[in-house]
């Protein structure tokens, strides 16, 4: 369980988004978001303190790089949930950074985030 912690999820297809909210707050996470643009993700990383993030590599604005490039620099636990690859820059700084292609569940995503978080908790 998050243990209501703040869980971002950047994904810019509503329904998707809406079940990955779901699935979070049903394993007592505190969602932030969802959030469709890199933009207004970057913005509220300025504002807001993130325990772990799901996150969709191409979104409305540009691919998901300066976004999980920041998740990286400050240690925060992250898997992407996207129907493309990752992006070069990413693969290339993060190459163990879990994948989950779309369309896989929600609750399997949710899952994944707390076993990442969980593995940076020892």
């Amino acid at each position: 369980m998050f243990q209501a912690q703040p869980i971002l999820i950047v994904e810019d297809e509503p329904l998707i988004a809406m079940d990955l909210a779901d699935a979070v707050a049903a394993l007592d996470g505190v969602v932030l978001g969802p959030l469709a643009s890199v933009r207004e993700t970057l913005e509220l990383l300025d504002h807001e303190e993130v325990s772990g993030a799901i996150l969709d590599c191409s979104l409305s604005d540009r691919d998901i790089t300066p976004v999980a490039l920041r998740l990286a620099a400050s240690g925060i636990p992250l898997v992407v949930h996207s129907a493309t690859g990752l992006p070069a820059e990413v693969a290339a700084h993060w190459p163990r950074l879990p994948v989950l292609t779309k369309p896989a569940a929600a609750r399997a995503v949710a899952e994944r985030l707390l076993k990442e978080m969980a593995k940076l908790a020892r």
